[in-house]
């Protein structure tokens, strides 16, 4: 099912209608569709480098809107969100991302939004965990911003062999800054001789 999906979305990336398919995948992603709108970013930036910029500002807008939805879905549909965390396989999501915001913030929807963790996982968790709207706004702007600029950048510049390697370096990036995170909020914890719990990995 996974693959037709892909090949459809991939198939929308070459039609006359792409800008405005790639701004309804990017906003359905970011709530509840399976595939990421890279896959069609990529191809679109390939096939017109002079919009690459226009194509990344389209995926950031719906993006965030479609992350608008999914904070709601959290936050005013609690049950509705605890069933897609699951159906995700992320049956304690609701627990887990709840302690990761108690202790790093919007460092969770920083990191976690411009790596290739599905965004969605992010903004429903931050309703579930009524996190600050207005820093959820200001950070997915940011993380996803970030993400499909860089995409686009590295498509108009050395074309779509590079995504990989970057998505790899995405993650280890992130990967870098949680350590630190991590490191920062241990120190703390014990120069403060606070007795907080930790979160699961």
């Amino acid at each position: 099912m996974l693959r037709r999906l892909y090949d459809w979305v991939m198939s929308l990336a070459a039609s006359r209608h792409a800008p405005i398919s790639l701004f309804a995948v990017s906003f359905a992603e970011s709530s509840f569709f399976p595939i990421p709108p890279d896959v069609m970013l990529a191809p679109m930036v390939l096939a017109r480098p002079d919009r690459a910029w226009r194509y990344a500002a389209i995926c950031t807008l719906a993006s965030v809107l479609g992350g608008i939805l999914g904070y709601a879905i959290g936050f005013f549909l609690k049950p509705l969100g605890v069933w897609m965390m699951t159906v995700t396989g992320h049956a304690g999501g609701m627990a887990e991302f709840k302690c990761w915001y108690d202790q790093y913030g919007v460092w969770v929807i920083l990191a976690k939004g411009l790596t290739p963790i599905p965004y969605k996982l992010v903004t429903i968790a931050s309703g579930l965990a009524a996190f600050s709207f207005p820093m959820f706004i200001l950070a997915s702007t940011a993380t996803r911003a970030a993400r499909f600029f860089l995409v686009a950048l590295v498509v108009k510049k050395f074309g779509p062999a590079m995504l990989p390697i970057i998505e790899k370096r995405l993650a280890l990036f992130a990967g870098i800054l949680i350590a630190l995170l991590v490191i920062g909020l241990t120190a703390s914890h014990f120069l403060g001789g606070s007795s907080g719990g930790a979160c699961a990995a």
